[in-house]
């Protein structure tokens, strides 16, 4: 199913400048459309809106150890909380932590890499409020984090 994922700020890389009324256009685990809200729903009627407050972005990296935690789960719950879509495979020695990241579908990086969000690319996607609080993240096309 296609959903499109909107806010009224969009930023195609963390740091990147934001532009208005945009829309990330998901259809499975992959980023098919970005651009124009209206030029997207006018190409894709019927198309599943998802309407966020805050700004849409790339997913984080995480790129030190996991927080501590109970579980493996729970380290990695306490992560998509945050907006984190990937982490660095140097911290993920324990195999139950491994276990728990690759049920997430969290992207596993061999090194530092910027987030970007390309047509054609995975859709790992965060929004945040402009304090910085996590409001969704949405992890190969699903989402794995709303808050209420």
């Amino acid at each position: 199913m296609r959903t499109l994922h909107t806010a009224p700020l969009l930023r195609r890389e963390r740091d990147g400048e934001p532009v208005r009324e945009h829309a990330v256009l998901v259809v499975g685990d992959r980023v098919e459309a970005i651009g124009p809200l209206a030029e997207l729903t006018e190409a894709y009627p019927g198309v599943r809106v998802r309407r966020w407050a805050g700004v849409l972005g790339p997913g984080l990296l995480h790129d030190g150890p996991l927080p501590a935690a109970p579980t493996p789960r729970e380290r990695v719950h306490a992560l998509l909380r945050t907006g984190v879509t990937a982490v660095l495979a140097d911290h993920l020695a324990e195999p139950a932590l491994r276990g728990a990241v690759d049920r997430s579908e969290l992207l596993v990086l061999a090194g530092p890499a910027a987030p970007t969000l390309v047509s054609g690319g995975r859709a790992d996607l965060s929004v945040h409020d402009v304090d910085g609080t996590c409001l969704a993240t949405v992890v190969a096309g699903r989402i794995v984090h709303r808050r209420a």
